[in-house]
């Protein structure tokens, strides 16, 4: 075992390493560059376009369930647990970090969708299927001849390892766990309870996890961010000292290590790249199935993705922790945590310890909600890769297995499975990246030429070429 969990650490500390890091950040970047910031030129475009209802082509949900199935996902544990993580590991300094990976983020996450759109292909069952396996695929065999199915198949092989475990198993964990510390309820009846309605959501497929996901997300990210405002407004006049913090350790990490400024930069990137999947390759999938056979309008709406989940609720769990005085500077210059807590065992103390009593139900429900809600998503994702390795009738007996990995994720310890889908999830991002930087003349080009109402761009369902 030990030999086993030794493995999983190395290839790990790879996945999630400085290599990666740069891989994932360095992608966003030249996509940044490559299509003139368009996630900053085009924000209020790309709300718009996602509130407007205006679509045209066939798939099997909108553009807005589009994005909130992939935001359903995305926004899980890791906006709760993950920020306080990097706070503890990075410094407070390694806020900015997440933030300047969501901020490069939302042009990869516009290149994905736009080649989501552009390769997606129509299964057996009449229905939409798309994502990194299938624009490695087509994209790659367009651009450079040749059979890169291999590659299509690495990035799915990740996706379904890494959807029962980072996807399901784990926030099962994460629901059981809140609901017991929180309420008493024993972890058996709320594994139970989470496979149940689960599955009820599951077996209808991705219209239903689309119309659960476009009611649940908006309600439970909007619970949130209002209850973290009540927290924040209520300790007002140390909000700048916490802006503080951030800026003045973005750029030095003594306060954990003496000065190492790889540090903070590797804690707030990795956990904001872990919190907003940008680079990934998971949301595409969901992307893929939207009825919009306009890449660049999708690309759009999706590139709302890492705007939302990181530079919205991320913060707000952020500054709440830095105002609640559970995390601070000693004299002695060092970072000083209440309690030595990490996780979202810090979060719940920084919310409680200003609404003691109430502040623990806040973040148990955010939990709830989050880890809930990106079980369904990655189902989705899942079974997805899978039709991709195995065919269409595969995805019959993935429901069941999956519904099963629900119940035990929430009554049995998982700190292998974790670390093993913490590892397949990193991976993923591999093939991905790069097929992103190998297609990337397509996404310059259709931000380029990409026309919304008549502004400057593409008509109907037109692409450019390479």
């Amino acid at each position: 075992m030990e030999k086993i969990t030794g493995i999983i650490s190395a290839v790990n500390s790879f996945a999630w390493g400085p290599v990666m890091i740069i891989f994932l950040v360095g992608t966003g970047i030249l996509l940044s560059l490559g299509t003139g910031f368009l996630q900053f030129r085009k924000l209020g475009t790309a709300f718009r376009l996602l509130f407007s209802g205006k679509h045209e082509g066939e798939g099997d949900i909108t553009p807005f369930q589009a994005l909130m199935t992939s935001l359903s996902a995305t926004i899980g544990t890791g906006n709760i647990a993950g920020v306080a993580t990097a706070i503890v590991m990075g410094g407070p300094g390694a806020v900015f970090w997440m933030w300047v990976t969501a901020a490069f983020g939302g042009a990869t996450k516009f290149g994905e969708a736009v080649l989501a759109v552009r390769y997606r292909e129509i299964n057996e069952k009449g229905e939409q299927s798309g994502g990194p396996m299938y624009y490695i695929k087509n994209g790659m065999k367009e651009k450079f001849g040749g059979n890169w199915s291999w590659l299509g198949w690495l990035f799915a092989f990740f996706g379904v390892f890494a959807s029962f475990g980072i996807g399901c198993m784990v926030q099962s964990n994460s629901v059981a766990s809140a609901l017991n510390l929180s309420f008493g309820l024993p972890t058996i009846i709320s594994g139970i309870a989470i496979a149940l309605l689960a599955g009820l959501v599951i077996l209808g497929g991705i219209k239903s996890i689309a119309g659960f996901a476009s009611k649940i997300v908006p309600f439970m990210a909007l619970f949130y961010v209002l209850a973290s405002l009540y927290v924040l407004v209520s300790r007002g006049n140390l909000i700048p000292q916490a802006f503080g913090m951030i800026f003045s350790h973005a750029f030095n990490s003594s306060a954990v290590t003496g000065g190492l400024i790889g540090t903070v930069i590797r804690y707030g990137v990795a956990r904001g790249v872990f919190s907003n999947e940008a680079g990934l390759g998971s949301a595409p999938i969901a992307h893929a199935a939207s009825a919009n056979d306009n890449p660049y309008t999708q690309g759009l709406i999706a590139s709302l993705g890492s705007f939302i989940d990181t530079l919205i609720v991320c913060t707000m769990t952020a500054l709440v922790i830095l105002v609640s005085g559970s995390v601070f500077i000693g004299s002695d210059g060092l970072l000083q945590v209440s309690g030595g807590l990490n996780g979202a065992a810090l979060t719940t103390e920084a919310y409680n310890s200003v609404l003691p009593g109430i502040g623990r139900y806040i973040v148990s429900i955010g939990i709830i909600f989050f880890a809930f809600s990106t079980i369904l998503g990655w189902f989705y994702y899942g079974s997805k890769c899978l039709e991709y390795i195995a065919g269409v009738r595969a995805v019959v007996f993935y429901k069941v297995l999956y519904i099963l990995a629900a119940l035990v994720g929430a009554i049995l310890k998982i700190g292998i499975v974790w670390d093993l889908s913490d590892t397949f999830n990193g991976l993923m991002a591999v093939p991905n990246l790069i097929a992103l930087i190998s297609l990337s003349s397509l996404i310059f080009a259709t931000a380029r030429k990409g026309k919304i109402e008549g502004v400057d761009s593409l008509p109907g369902n037109m692409t450019p070429e390479f």
